[in-house]
């Protein structure tokens, strides 16, 4: 019964796509979870943090989406722990007052954030495209329906190379791991060198449900691909900033 999902544990059905939802708000815990469930999840709900990582890394669903601010372990921290063991797809709920948590949780590997007070609508559509970039070559299930970077052919600039059916970025030979999100931004600029690319642009082609993201997000995203790129090469320059137009990419 949907009632029970206040509970720490599963509502499921063969088939679904699971959502773990963390938060110590129950009231969120149930209304989220219904409005999941409404639109075909199977739903997973936790409100303590650490039952939560126990479960996650031993039963992983397809995508988590954590409050920032919980009692004994904080989100960040659940985050943390879980990238030493998982790079399942995660979202953040945060406040609008909480900027260096969201750059932080972005830095550590979060695959998006979403403040609060949001509506659901806009929940749903970021779980919907997270899931459906995420989705393994081959998967039939609805959420993989729409047109996925598996179609696309192998990205070659200079020292860079995408493999979008495989998910996978190298830079002079050295992989880098990057997050569904950041991949897209980056092959978004890496399709055209050379061609500035606007934030709303970036993101189109990052959140194909016309979602909208703020520039913020946008910049967190550079900033974080640019660090990555950085471990594997400290002279690494080739994405290139246009202040006051965007981004491009140099594969000079």
């Amino acid at each position: 019964m949907i009632g029970e999902t206040v509970l720490d544990g599963i509502v499921d059905g063969e088939g679904q796509r699971f959502i773990a939802l963390v938060d110590d708000d129950r009231n969120i815990l149930t209304t989220l979870s219904i409005a999941l469930q409404a639109e075909g999840y199977a739903t997973r709900v936790y409100s303590d943090s650490e039952a939560a990582l126990a479960a996650l890394v031993d039963n992983p669903p397809d995508l988590a989406v954590f409050d920032i601010k919980m009692p004994r372990m904080d989100g960040m921290e659940l985050l943390r722990r879980l990238r030493e063991k998982s790079d399942l797809p995660v979202i953040f709920l945060t406040s609008k007052d909480e900027e260096e948590d969201e750059e932080a949780g972005l830095a550590m590997g979060a695959d998006d954030y979403i403040a609060k007070p949001f509506s659901q609508r806009l929940l749903l559509a970021r779980i919907r495209a997270i899931l459906r970039r995420a989705a393994p070559t081959g998967d039939t299930s609805s959420d993989s329906a729409a047109p996925t970077p598996a179609e696309g052919g192998l990205i070659e600039r200079g020292r860079l190379r995408m493999d979008p059916a495989r998910h996978q970025v190298t830079w002079n030979g050295q992989p880098v791991s990057l997050t569904v999100t950041e991949f897209l931004i980056l092959e978004a600029l890496a399709s055209r060198p050379g061609v500035i690319k606007s934030r709303n642009q970036l993101m189109d082609a990052a959140y194909p449900d016309d979602v909208f993201v703020d520039d913020r997000t946008v910049d967190s995203h550079i900033k974080r691909l640019r660090r990555k790129f950085r471990v594997v090469d400290p002279d690494f320059n080739a994405i290139e900033t246009l202040y006051g137009a965007g981004y491009s990419f140099a594969d000079g």
